[in-house]
């Protein structure tokens, strides 16, 4: 899990990655594997999930807010064409269901919006530090050498 999140890190902060080749050796005769198929891969698909929320908040955030109001909309439009058809809402739970579903989409969607700008301003605030350390450091080398 470390690997990935340092992994996304580095490629989030334009880092330089370096492919390091180490040796591999088969695992000894009669040793078991401490690997778990279906719960590794859950922790590594939660892991995924955890990283899309955090770097593209707007991304993850729109797309629950585009799937609830694509829902909302496919069960409004029955009990809107009822009501053009008939002037009578039978469907009125539904409907206020609907109302409160696309607030939700919508207030997921501002989320993803205000998310996103603070991821934005972090990423300036990495940078205005990173150009800080740097030329402190050069200030140093002046000194020192």
């Amino acid at each position: 899990e470390i690997e990935t999140e340092m992994s996304i890190h580095a490629v989030d902060k334009n880092m330089f990655i370096q492919n390091v080749e180490v040796n591999y050796r088969d695992r000894p005769d009669g040793s078991v594997s401490k690997l778990n198929t279906y719960s590794d891969g859950f922790k590594v698909l939660r892991t995924i999930l955890r990283l899309y929320r955090t770097y593209k908040p707007m991304a993850f955030f729109g797309s629950i807010a585009l799937a609830i109001a694509i829902l909302s909309i496919g069960f409004f439009i029955p009990v809107m064409d009822v009501y053009i058809r008939t002037g009578l809402v039978p469907n009125f739970p539904t409907l206020i269901v609907c109302g409160f579903a696309m607030l939700a989409a919508i207030q997921a969607l501002f989320t993803g919006m205000t998310l996103q700008t603070i991821v934005q301003k972090n990423k300036q605030d990495f940078e205005m530090e990173l150009h800080r350390v740097s030329e402190r450091k050069r200030e140093l080398k002046k000194e020192y050498y």
